[in-house]
Formats: C-alpha cells, structure tokens, sequence
C-alpha cells in the first residue's frame, strides 16, 4: 500500500466531506433555527441532482458547442439552473405545506415529510425516469492535477473542494458578519423574541429554507458527475447527514464543517482500509459501522454535540 494511495483516499475523504458539509449546514439552519425536521432535504438533494444533470444535457444539445472551455461554461450554467430551480421548488413546498406545520409538534413534521419523501420520489420518476442520469466532467476538469510534487489528483474532485470551502467561508461570513446572519443566530437563540421585535419570521423561515435548499442541491448537482444520480439517492445521503449534524452539535454551522470533514475520512479511509486488514468479508461490515461507532464516542463524552447551538 504506497503513500501516493494513502494520500489520495484521504483527499477523497476530505471531498466527499465537503459535499456532506453542504448538506448538514442546511439541514442543521433548518433544524436549529426552524425546529423543524425536514426529511425531504435528501430529496432535494436527489432534485438538484436530476435538474442540474438534465439542465446541463439541454444546454449542450441546444448549443452544440464543442470546445472545452464553452462547455464547461455550460457545465457551470447548468449547475446553477439545478440550484436555482430546486430552491424555486422548495420554496413553493415551504409556502404551501411547511408553513402550516411549523407550530406542530415533531411527529407532524416527520409524518408530512415521509411522506412528500415519497411523493419527490415518485414526481423524479415521472420525470426524469427509474434509470440512473449520467453526467460527463466538464473537459477542462477531466485530467488529474499535481497538487505536490510527486501526487496527482482528479481535478473535479480538487474543483469540489474548493467550491465547498469557499460556499463555507461564504456562508460564514452570512452567518457572522450580515444583519439577516444576525436575525439567523437571534432566532436559533430565541424566537419569541425575534418576532417580539417586529421581524417577520415566516419571511426569515423562507430565506432559511431556501439557502438550505440551495446548498443540498449544489451537492447533489455537483456530485452527479462522480456517483450518477438515480431516485432514492437521497435517502443515504440523509442518514449520514443527520450523523454529521448530531457529533457537531445541532444548530453549528462551525460543527457540521468539522463533523463532516470528520465523518467523510473516517468513512472513505475506513472502507479504503478495512477490508485489507478484516478481510473483504468483515472489512466493509465493520467501515460501514464506523461512522456510527464514532458518533456514539462523541456523545458518550459530549452529548449535545462538539459545539452547542448557537456557538458557531
């Protein structure tokens, strides 16, 4: 096992909890400041998937451009068509459906989500089809990239990364430095409170749940190219999403970066690792079982998470 292998999964752990991170800091916004369960944040990510993937594919075909750089122009078109159209959707469903819920108890939103769960998954197929979509890389981001003398690396997954970085020091500045960041943080610490001030927080709701719409679906559009996306794919990216948002502590933005990154190694390296040490029956058994393994160490020891609400 050389150390250029080594090296390279434990890059495509760091990537892959990137993706996680746009996942969990929607859904920790949502559930932190909404006190809302969202089951339907994978779907978005499966919609934003679908539409970015088909957005992307109609561009091309209308535009027949082929040199490298014009499609990748396209590529990033798409991308924020997906983005933009899922937000749009979501928005339409937090209008009519999430509203008259918010003063319900968690029960209600579990048993309205499961069940438009079910209902995005059904309008996909109708859609877009039961088949897995396929997205080729952008051509400028195809061939690997020397990161370090002597290591290479897929310049997609480099390009990943770096874009999840920048949306999270985006975000952060959003969050820490911006009055509606401000409004956020206020009504994560106490609602009542807020609208005693005269905010408008069903209009604060709706920004919240666009901008976690829009970071699922910037995952779920820019991960397309490396997994395909297919219905149903939402469902396992939603359970190690809530693992994320659990270790780093319900309601931190500063967490979830932390947990997902943490999550993302220990489940790349542990399924890279694993199964040559365990062997390739017991090897994958017991990496799918460390992600989880990690997030009861976490809370034997801090149960509220690495990070408090309202502390990042």
């Amino acid at each position: 096992m050389s150390f250029l292998l080594v090296a390279e999964q434990l890059l495509n752990g760091v990537q892959f909890g990137i993706m996680l991170f746009l996942m969990a800091a929607g859904l920790t916004l949502i559930f932190g400041i909404m006190d809302f369960v969202n089951l339907i944040h994978g779907s978005l990510y499966m919609l934003g998937g679908f539409f970015g993937a088909k957005s992307i594919e109609l561009l091309l075909a209308l535009t027949g451009w082929e040199d490298m750089w014009l499609v990748t122009l396209l590529f990033v078109l798409g991308v924020i068509l997906g983005v933009c159209i899922t937000v749009i959707v979501s928005g339409i469903v937090e209008l009519t459906i999430f509203r008259r819920l918010y003063s319900g108890t968690h029960l209600d939103h579990v048993l309205a989500t499961f069940g438009l769960l079910l209902f995005f998954n059904e309008f996909a197929k109708i859609l877009f089809g039961s088949e897995p979509m396929n997205v080729p890389k952008p051509p400028t981001l195809e061939s690997p990239v020397e990161i370090i003398p002597g290591i290479t690396y897929s310049s997609y997954r480099l390009a990943i990364t770096v874009v999840g970085v920048v949306v999270a020091i985006g975000l952060y500045l959003l969050i820490t430095r911006t009055r509606i960041g401000m409004l956020i943080r206020a009504g994560a610490s106490n609602r009542e409170m807020v609208t005693g001030l005269g905010i408008n927080i069903n209009k604060l709701y709706t920004i919240v749940f666009a901008i976690g719409a829009g970071l699922a679906a910037l995952a779920g559009v820019m991960t397309t190219p490396l997994t395909s996306v297919q219905v149903g794919i939402g469902e396992e990216i939603m359970i190690l999403t809530f693992v994320v948002i659990v270790i780093g502590g319900i309601g931190s933005i500063r967490g979830a970066f932390i947990a997902s990154i943490l999550i993302g190694i220990i489940d790349t390296m542990g399924r890279f690792l694993l199964p040559s040490v365990l062997g390739y029956t017991a090897g994958p058994a017991v990496a799918s079982m460390a992600i989880y393994l990690a997030m009861a160490a976490v809370l034997f020891f801090r149960p509220s998470g690495l990070f408090a609400a309202g502390r990042g």
